[in-house]
């Protein structure tokens, strides 16, 4: 299924995403799940949260730079191979991924995937 995701650009210093998840709670704001990428200057936080288009008006309202965008989230047994058949799936219907990342609750896991083409993604998984 296609859902959004918030990515935002934080300077790489202390107490940055700690004002990101304060601003976040203060609004009634989830967070379901979240993947950080750095460089020795700057940081891209993801987020998959209740609500997309709230959070990022708020973030951008606190002059934060905030991104939305596509991305598939999928729900697979939460065991040895799972994911590799996903991704068996994917790499035969030539599908290249940009970034992925993920996180497991019990029986389940769950993956986000940022591919470079989200429909032809979608066809090759049957959402």
């Amino acid at each position: 299924m296609t859902i959004k995701q918030v990515s935002v650009f934080l300077e790489n210093k202390t107490g940055r995403i700690n004002e990101v998840t304060k601003i976040l709670s203060q609004h009634g704001i989830n967070m379901h799940a979240f993947s950080m990428a750095e460089t020795p200057d700057f940081g891209i936080l993801r987020l998959i949260v209740s609500d997309a288009d709230k959070a990022a008006e708020i973030l951008r309202g606190a002059d934060f730079a905030v991104m939305l965008t596509d991305v598939i989230h999928l729900h697979c047994p939460n065991e040895a191979g799972a994911l590799g058949k996903i991704l068996e799936q994917l790499a035969t219907a030539e599908v290249s991924i940009e970034y992925m990342y993920a996180f497991a609750e019990g029986d389940i896991a769950n993956i986000v995937v940022r591919p470079t083409d989200i429909e032809r993604c979608e066809k090759a998984i049957g959402c």
